[in-house]
């Protein structure tokens, strides 16, 4: 990665989100460029979701400016841009139906719909449906319905049926949440050799946990309270100084063979 032919593929500028009185998020400015891969860090309510929403083409701001693959919101029919991004949220996850085939799952984001449908797939849909299957581990679970996944599982079709279109952007909203440690761990493990793939998309991983942050991701946002505290190259950011401005609560961080912990400081 790193070579000089990055773009930017989120660009927000002066970005403020407001519903009533309160401020989701306030004064954003922030780029991500094609070969980069970021973890945006916060507590609960600090704005990371509706972030992302901004990013996946599914919210407007109330003030500031977004762009997004090179197209401006508020200038751009967002329907055509929205398969150019892959998502996944616990949002699209609840419209997904539980007796749908997983394999079907990842196939239907070809046609961006959820549920398959009267769709025609050719062979290259098919192939490629496949090979996403086998790459997240998921190709046993192709003929069972998804409501009968584990939740490991369940996150894996989604990050599958996000990647189906061959997006310019991936976004991963809480993709660890509610996962045991060996689920978690898989998912970090995956995550690290899509990180590590030139030729994957740009990707944003949200999260609460430093330990959910996969070895090969370039930088970090951290936000509090709808702002931007520090972003950044990773190790320049995730430090305890600028994570415990973020949490609130003073923090030890650790990084050891390129996973990071945090504790609160004795």
């Amino acid at each position: 990665m790193g070579g000089v032919s990055s773009e930017p593929v989120v660009e927000m500028h002066g970005v403020d989100v407001v519903r009533g009185q309160s401020h989701l998020l306030r004064g954003i400015d922030w780029t991500v460029l094609s070969d980069q891969r970021w973890v945006v860090l916060g507590p609960n309510g600090a704005g990371k979701t509706t972030l992302l929403q901004l990013a996946g083409a599914h919210l407007h701001p109330t003030r500031g400016e977004v762009a997004l693959l090179g197209e401006t919101l508020g200038a751009v029919d967002v329907f055509e841009l929205r398969p150019r991004i892959g998502l996944t949220s616990a949002a699209l996850a609840q419209r997904l139906q539980g007796g749908e085939r997983a394999g079907d799952v990842v196939l239907s984001a070809g046609y961006a719909v959820v549920g398959r449908g009267r769709e025609r797939y050719d062979v290259d849909d098919l192939t490629r449906a496949a090979a996403l299957m086998h790459q997240w581990g998921v190709t046993p679970m192709a003929h069972r319905p998804f409501g009968t996944l584990s939740e490991g599982e369940r996150k894996r079709v989604q990050i599958a049926r996000a990647l189906m279109p061959d997006p310019e952007l991936l976004l991963l909203d809480e993709p660890g949440a509610g996962l045991d440690l060996g689920g978690r761990e898989d998912l970090v493990s995956r995550l690290t050799d899509l990180a590590r793939s030139p030729s994957a998309p740009a990707q944003v991983l949200v999260t609460h946990h430093v330990e959910e942050i996969p070895p090969g991701y370039t930088h970090a946002l951290l936000l509090r309270d709808g702002g931007v505290v520090a972003a950044g190259p990773l190790e320049q950011v995730v430090g305890q100084e600028a994570l415990s401005e973020t949490f609130g609560l003073a923090l030890s961080v650790q990084r050891s063979q390129g996973r990071w912990t945090a504790r609160r400081a004795a």
